[in-house]
């Protein structure tokens, strides 16, 4: 049989050059591989037929056998349209064309049986079937029709008459050539074992169903086989690390540790916080080099639990790194850790851009001789010039900032790799933290340190203004302080910098007793920083932002948060925005400002973040309604999970199951050498080729 994945797609029949060029350009399908892959998105049944005495306008597709009476050309120009009276005896309804109409006119013939498909609609008191499609009814034969495929297609395509009846056609001129069973990409022992369809069976059936219950199948095998493989491939990834790379062994908890934890620790831990800790400890201990994924809402304590893991390292004589995306995150930690370590003989430092001069040598200076304990910093730490004396513990805030490279670029630090953090207060759904960040364990914090209070939040319509006002005056009154945040989406810069700076004048103009600070990205860092900077010691009482706030100033002062046109922001945005109030022990709000206009799914977002301050809970519905493709943190770190059939978000269950599959897989067979297996390696080699993000994904 000859190779499907170089078979230019250009010669099969029914495509030629100027169709795979569209083909190409649009689904990029090049070879009879990608077509094959190419699955249809939903099927409607074709053994039933309709009679026109049962239909009206509000059924989704019908079918019907009966014969044209006779045809009519409505209408000049552009309004020009062809309609057949079509009847079966019990009866009459419109065919309609509104393009092709010199191509149709001789095509078809009065007083011959077809059977026509097609969606109805009413109009002017008709059942009208637009552009059905049509079969002399002695060439079909509907019993072995079955459902019948749909694939999505673009207006470009449907303009070069590649429409979804076109792409079925070019489906099953690629089956009649494929006269051979399509070779298995799964191990015979597998799909025995886990009663799954043949790769060939399944691939036949996704496109041509004979019946439903075959389609549940194929469906079934094919998302397994994409999990699977997915799964695979970041489980081996971690077991050669695993294998390659000894961790250092923090064998003890030792003085500074327990100095803390008597003395300066703020306030009692909480239950997650601890069982955090064990975990942390029990990783470091263990021989294993530890790359851990932290996550937590904002506020419910990373920072504290990452700088009892950095105290672990240094009571077994290593030094600490912790890494933030922005000096003014940096500078934030360096404070709360410098506060929280007082009066504590533990040297910490802090290194960004604007360190420069003496104080960088001194501190580079220290790191080499070992007297700087914890370095703070944010990108700058990954310079060459920054060596350490012996790095054991490294810290990321923030991961989706920080991708793959710059994580491999401090394990080379020092000689064994250091163990490494990754704090993130973006929940992300254990489904999708499974497939991102599989190559980490991963621990949550999932409840507040006692004392917060949840912010409550409201959803307010924007001609609504004074009573909003009135409600922020008696807060800045009793000695809060307020964030008013505008969206701004890239497309409409021009437009949101405008209404930024049009607020800003209409908030001072509305507060004239009060301070008002003004950041947007466009403003130089050190503007920006200097504004931040008023806002956190509290010189000015309103913040006017875009979403440049989103992640970690820290004011606990700040009670109030309005986000004006709150249906432009994604879920996952609005929950980070509300995460920058609630910090102190007073009451915080958050008001959504929206137009009365709002469309099904953003009334359900807005819904979502006024009943619940659960952030897994707003990530799940968030992977729900806006799919995988462009989460918070995705397009950054350059993954894009390319998956053809599977959906994160719905098949979370089989993505668990697939991936005990593959562990055990991976645990028996640690060399990658057993016969059985040999066929799961190729493939997975196969695949890392063909598909660049595969190595990334780890």
């Amino acid at each position: 049989m000859f190779d499907i994945t170089t078979r230019d797609i250009k010669y099969l029949q029914g495509v030629g050059p100027q169709r795979a060029a569209i083909l190409n350009k649009e689904l990029g399908i090049y070879s009879l591989h990608d077509l094959l892959y190419y699955f249809p998105y939903k099927y409607v049944d074709r053994s039933r037929l309709y009679y026109i005495h049962e239909i009206d306008g509000n059924m989704p597709y019908i079918q019907l056998k009966g014969e044209i009476l006779s045809f009519e050309t409505i209408g000049e120009g552009r309004q020009r349209r062809l309609v057949a009276h079509f009847s079966d005896g019990t009866g009459v309804i419109d065919l309609v064309w509104f393009q092709g109409i010199k191509y149709l006119t001789g095509r078809y013939k009065v007083h011959t049986e077809y059977i026509i498909f097609g969606k109805p609609t009413m109009f002017n008191g008709r059942v009208n079937v637009a552009h059905p499609d049509i079969d002399v009814s002695s060439e079909l034969v509907l019993s072995t029709m079955g459902l019948q495929p749909y694939y999505n297609t673009t207006e470009k395509m449907k303009r070069g008459m590649l429409n979804s009846r076109a792409l079925e056609k070019l489906a099953a001129n690629m089956f009649s050539l494929l006269v051979e069973p399509l070779p298995e990409t799964l191990p015979y022992w597998l799909v025995e074992k886990y009663h799954l369809l043949t790769l060939d069976e399944a691939l036949r059936n996704i496109h041509f169903p004979k019946n439903p219950e075959l389609l549940r199948k194929a469906q079934y095998r094919l998302k397994f086989e994409e999990l699977f493989y997915v799964q695979l491939n970041i489980l081996r990834y971690s077991k050669d690390r695993q294998r390659k790379f000894r961790g250092l062994i923090f064998g003890k908890v030792g003085e500074t540790f327990n100095m803390f934890y008597e003395k300066n620790l703020p306030f009692e831990l909480t239950n997650a916080q601890k069982r955090v800790i064990k975990e942390i400890r029990k990783d470091m201990g263990s021989g294993r080099q530890m790359n851990r994924l932290l996550q937590g809402d904002v506020g419910s304590g990373k920072t504290l639990v990452a700088l009892m893991s950095m105290l672990i390292a240094i009571d077994n004589g290593y030094q600490a790194c912790l890494m933030a995306p922005t000096e003014i995150l940096a500078g934030q930690h360096y404070e709360t850790i410098c506060r929280l370590l007082f009066g504590l003989n533990v040297r910490v430092e802090l290194l960004t851009g604007s360190v420069k001069g003496k104080k960088r040598e001194e501190i580079l200076k220290g790191l080499l001789t070992g007297d700087v304990h914890i370095l703070i910093g944010t990108h700058a730490v990954l310079e060459d010039t920054v060596n350490f004396y012996s790095l054991g513990m490294v810290v990321i805030d923030e991961q989706h900032r920080f991708g793959v490279a710059q994580r491999a670029k401090l394990w080379n630090k020092n000689v064994s790799p250091p163990h490494v953090l990754v704090m993130t207060a973006t929940p992300i759904p254990r489904t999708l933290a499974m497939t991102l960040y599989g190559d980490l364990d991963v621990s949550v914090i999932d409840e507040l340190p006692p004392g917060r209070k949840p912010v409550q939040t409201i959803h307010q319509f924007d001609n609504r203004r004074v009573s909003l006002y009135q409600g922020i005056r008696k807060q800045i009154e009793e000695g809060r302080q307020v964030y008013i945040v505008y969206p701004l989406i890239k497309e409409s810069e021009k437009i949101d910098i405008k209404n930024l700076e049009e607020g800003y004048e209409h908030i001072c103009e509305a507060f004239p007793g009060y301070k008002v600070s003004k950041v947007h990205g466009k403003m130089k860092p050190a503007e920006k920083e200097e504004e931040m900077q008023r806002f956190v010691n509290g010189e000015t009482q309103i913040m006017v932002a875009t979403t440049v706030i989103e992640v970690g100033v820290n004011v606990p002062n700040a009670s109030v948060m309005v986000i004006e046109n709150a249906e432009r922001f994604g879920l996952s945005q609005l929950h980070q925005l509300r995460g920058r109030v609630g910090r102190g022990a007073d009451q915080s709000y958050c008001i959504l400002v929206t137009t009365y206009k709002l469309t099904e799914e953003t009334r359900k977002r807005l819904e979502i973040m006024v009943r619940t301050n659960d952030g897994f809970e707003i990530a799940e519905a968030d992977l729900k309604l806006r799919g995988p493709g462009d989460l918070e943190g995705t397009q950054q770190s350059g993954i894009a999970l390319d998956l053809k059939i599977a959906d994160i978000a719905r098949d979370g269950q089989l993505l668990q199951y697939v991936r005990e599959v593959a562990q055990k897989i991976v645990d028996e067979d640690v060399a990658g050498v057993k016969p059985e297996n040999e066929i799961l390696w190729k493939q997975l080699k196969a695949l890392r080729k063909t598909n660049v993000n595969w190595a990334a994904i780890s």
